[in-house]
C-alpha cells in the first residue's frame, strides 16, 4: 500500500489547515449512493491521512451533512479538527422541495449557529461562513452579529462565500474576514456562474489578488468540477435525477461538450506526464499561494486517499503551464 506524504499545511490566521480539505456536501444524502455508514468510515480515514479541514454547511442534506460529520469525530480530538459551517440559506421542513431562502439577519444567525452547534455536537465552530449574499439585510446588521457570536466564543473566525469583492470590502469595515470561498478549478478559472446562479466575483481575475492584498485564503470549492477532472465521466448518462449534479448546466447536454472534450485532452497530457489527472488539477491549485484549503468532496474511503495521494505525484511547472494552456484553448468561461 502507498503511503501519503506528510500532508501540507496553509496557515488561515491562527489556524493550521490541512492543504486538502473535505467538502462535505456528498455526506448529506444527496449524491448517489452515499450512505452515513460509509460517510463516517471515510471522514475518519481523511482524519488518519491528515486532512484536517472541513467545509460544511446546513443546507447540505437539510441538516444531515452537518449530523453525520458531529458523529464521525465523536471520538477524535476537538482542538485537532477544523469546523468550517455556514449559515444564510434556510429551507423549509415541511416542502425540502421549495428553493431556499436567503437570510443573513441577526435573528436567523444566532439562531443558525445554535443549530449548528447541536447537530455536529460542538460548543464553537472555527470558521464561520455567510453562504451566499442576503440583499434583504444590510451588511453591517450580519457582520455586527457575527462579531457578537466572535466574542461570545462560539465561532473563531469569520469568512465569506459567493461574495462580490465589494460586499466583503464593506464586512471588513466591522469584522476581521480570514476566508472567501468560491468556484475556482483548472476547468472554472473565471467562472460567472454556479448551477445557473451569477457569481458576483471572477476568481483568477479579481479574488485572488484581493485575498493576497487582504492576507485572506481563497477556499475554492469544486477543485475537481464535481467530479470531472478525475477524468472518469461518460459524455452523457453520469447520474440520475436525484444526484444533485444534473442540475449542473456544464454537466449536463450542450453545456458539457466543451467541458468534456477538454478533459479529453488534459487526460492525454496527464497520461504523458504519468500523473493521475486529478492530482495535476490539485496541484495547480495547491501551487497558489492565495489558497487556503483546497474543499475537495469524496465519499469513500478510496476517494480520500486518492485525493491526499497527490503529495505523492511529483507535478512539474512545465505540466501545469501546458495543462492551462490546453484549458485557454477550449475558451470554457
Amino acid at each position: 500500500m502507498t503511503l501519503v506524504k506528510t500532508m501540507k499545511y496553509k496557515n488561515i490566521k491562527d489556524l493550521k489547515a490541512s492543504a486538502m480539505g473535505f467538502g462535505c456536501w456528498a455526506i448529506g444524502g444527496t449524491w448517489n449512493n452515499v450512505t452515513e455508514e460509509q460517510s463516517i468510515r471515510t471522514i475518519k480515514e481523511a482524519i488518519n491521512v491528515g486532512i484536517n479541514f472541513f467545509d460544511i454547511a446546513p443546507i447540505y442534506g437539510f441538516g444531515n451533512a452537518e449530523k453525520v460529520l458531529g458523529k464521525a469525530i465523536q471520538s477524535e480530538q476537538r482542538d485537532k479538527i477544523i469546523i468550517a459551517t455556514k449559515c444564510g440559506l434556510l429551507w423549509d421542513d415541511n416542502d425540502l422541495s421549495k428553493k431556499p431562502q436567503n437570510n443573513l439577519s441577526a435573528q436567523s444567525i444566532i439562531k443558525e449557529v445554535e443549530d449548528s452547534l447541536s447537530r455536529l455536537g460542538t460548543d464553537y465552530v472555527d470558521l464561520y461562513q455567510v453562504h451566499w449574499p442576503d440583499p434583504t439585510t444590510p451588511i453591517e446588521e450580519t457582520a455586527l452579529a457575527l462579531l457578537e457570536l466572535k466574542k461570545s466564543g462560539k465561532i473563531r473566525h469569520i469568512g465569506v462565500s459567493n461574495y462580490s469583492l465589494d460586499m466583503t470590502r464593506e464586512m471588513q469595515q466591522y469584522v476581521e474576514i480570514a476566508t472567501f470561498q468560491g468556484l475556482y478549478n483548472l476547468l472554472e478559472q473565471n467562472p460567472r456562474h454556479y448551477h445557473n446562479i451569477p457569481l458576483e466575483y471572477r476568481a483568477r481575475d479579481e479574488a485572488l489578488p484581493f485575498c493576497h492584498q487582504h492576507d485572506i485564503k481563497y477556499l475554492p470549492y469544486s477543485p475537481l468540477m464535481q467530479g470531472l477532472l478525475i477524468g472518469s465521466l461518460k459524455r452523457e448518462g453520469n447520474w440520475d435525477s436525484n444526484d444533485s449534479r444534473a442540475a449542473n448546466p456544464k454537466l449536463n447536454g450542450i453545456g458539457f461538450e466543451p467541458y468534456f472534450n477538454c478533459v479529453e485532452e488534459l487526460k492525454v497530457l496527464a497520461n504523458e506526464a504519468n500523473i493521475p489527472l486529478a492530482h495535476l488539477a490539485l496541484h495547480w491549485l495547491v501551487g497558489q499561494q492565495e489558497i487556503g484549503s483546497i474543499i475537495a468532496g469524496a465519499h469513500t474511503e478510496q476517494q480520500v486517499k486518492d485525493n491526499a495521494d497527490f503529495l505523492n505525484s511529483p507535478c512539474s511547472k512545465e505540466i501545469l503551464s501546458q495543462a492551462e494552456a490546453i484549458v485557454k484553448k477550449w475558451n470554457l468561461e
